[in-house]
């Protein structure tokens, strides 16, 4: 069946301005997306360093500061008098100089020159009627005062330390040098002060351990007591009151205190045999 030509004219005309009425979907524009810049926060000012105080220059004295010396250590110190002079030098030992110097009645001082300081260090010694006997006995066998004898052995020993003894007496004075003896009594003279020289080196090490490294405190326990059984410590009972006053220190640990404690007993067992 053919539609008539009006008929259809008016189909395609309905069709169009239905089309043309109809709301038109509109398509989202699209946005250019503006790229966004981080702001960055303004750096702070940094504050002025404050200039570093000075460092000292390094002394040899005792960390942490000593109270000032009464008149009676000082007098030990400076002694009215000395009489007897000693000096050990051997450069590269832990105490490449010790000097030492004491009146009649065992006030003086020793000085020593430790491994790695530019200075001496100086401290008071008070040696035991002990100690002065055996001096004494070794300089009266010697004749000291009156002798010219040359007790250097015939070998230089010297890589193991000279040493150099002056006593002054009554007007009169004589100084000897050697490093190895054969003569007994000018031996048991060197031994004696090297005996002093143990006991008051090891008295500034641990008087400065227990100040500042109490840790280290326990192995120089065990050196003092190792000096003692192999009789380098002329007086061992000299040290009695010292080991005392250690054995108590809280400052210490433990294990020192109780080594002092115990070393204390075995002077004391030896003094009463």
């Amino acid at each position: 069946m053919k539609i008539p030509y009006r008929i259809y004219f008016l189909l395609i005309l309905t069709a169009a301005l239905a089309a043309v009425a109809s709301p038109q979907t509109k398509r989202p524009k699209k946005v250019k997306a503006t790229p966004v810049t981080a702001v960055q926060p303004e750096p702070k000012s940094l504050p002025t360093p404050e200039p570093k105080a000075a460092v000292p220059a390094k002394r040899n004295e005792r960390p942490g500061g000593e109270a000032a010396k009464t008149d009676a250590e000082l007098n030990k110190v400076n002694p009215a008098n000395p009489a007897y002079f000693y000096e050990f030098t051997r450069p590269g030992f832990s105490y490449g100089r010790i000097l030492i110097e004491h009146n009649d009645a065992g006030e003086g001082k020793i000085s020593f020159l430790k491994d790695g300081f530019d200075e001496m260090i100086t401290d008071p010694i008070d040696l035991s009627p002990v100690t002065l006997a055996k001096i004494n006995v070794a300089l009266a066998e010697l004749k000291f005062l009156d002798s010219t004898e040359d007790y250097q052995y015939a070998r230089d020993y010297s890589h193991m330390g000279n040493v150099t003894f002056t006593v002054n007496r009554d007007g009169r004075s004589r100084t000897a040098k050697y490093n190895w003896t054969e003569n007994k009594n000018a031996k048991m003279l060197m031994d004696e002060y090297r005996r002093i020289g143990n006991e008051y080196t090891w008295r500034f090490e641990i008087s400065v351990a227990r100040q500042n490294q109490p840790l280290q405190t326990p192995g120089l326990m065990d050196a003092i007591d190792g000096y003692v059984r192999r009789g380098e410590i002329s007086d061992p009972e000299h040290l009695l009151p010292f080991l005392t006053e250690l054995s108590t220190d809280e400052r210490l640990p433990l294990i020192a205190r109780n080594r002092a404690a115990k070393l204390v007993k075995q002077i004391e067992k030896q003094k009463a045999k």
